[in-house]
């Protein structure tokens, strides 16, 4: 029995189109490395995917371990999107140092289906790691997933030390930012807008409607 994690940089083509191709790059690389030092007891780093990586434990426990602790990693790094990540334990095939089969599959798409800075798992995952100590598990309902018949209950995991009250995300680039010192500020319908360059601030006002969903 494996854990599976899939962690990646949220809105990571927002920020490319915004920022180009060099400041992407800088930023992925930092993110690879990142993830290297956030390895927690019996975890590996399998390979790197675009600005995703994955990883495998035999310790459900360590895997959140990791995912916390990387998560809360990228929050201190400036200039950075936020990460999101999903995690799930089951049986695999390894070749050649690889994972292959259905668990994989579904921690890759529970990834995917995660919002900006959130860490989701399964229920596998989500009854091995009760007895941790300050970890946060809160269950979001079921989703449905391709390939997958049965719907799949789905867990949030959070770090009780880790306070996000004044992160925010730039609309325009997807960049994780602190909301009072972001450089610019817009207001638009009703709500206020964080920055992280006058350059993003006036991309959103040309065309705030690119960059914010209907409500």
């Amino acid at each position: 029995m494996f854990t599976f994690l899939f962690a990646d940089l949220a809105g990571f083509t927002a920020l490319t189109e915004a920022h180009g191709d060099d400041d992407a790059t800088t930023v992925v690389t930092r993110f690879y490395d990142l993830a290297r030092v956030s390895l927690i007891g019996e975890t590996r780093l399998v390979k790197t995917i675009g600005d995703a990586v994955m990883v495998v434990t035999g310790s459900a426990p360590d895997a959140v371990l990791t995912t916390l602790k990387l998560a809360n990693s990228v929050r201190a790094e400036p200039g950075f999107p936020a990460v999101r990540a999903g995690l799930h334990s089951g049986p695999a095939v390894e070749r050649d140092g690889d994972y292959f089969g259905a668990a994989v599959n579904l921690a890759a798409r529970i990834t995917a289906y995660a919002r900006s800075d959130q860490i989701l798992c399964t229920e596998a995952v989500a009854e091995s790691i009760r007895s941790l100590e300050n970890v946060v598990i809160h269950s979001t309902g079921t989703a449905n997933f391709k390939n997958v018949l049965q719907p799949v209950a789905l867990f949030e995991i959070e770090d009780a030390q880790c306070h996000k009250l004044h992160q925010a995300i730039d609309p325009v680039c997807r960049m994780g930012i602190d909301r009072d010192t972001a450089p610019a500020r817009l207001p638009y319908q009703d709500d206020l807008y964080h920055f992280c360059s006058f350059d993003c601030a006036q991309k959103f006002a040309q065309s705030p409607e690119v960059y914010v969903k209907p409500k």
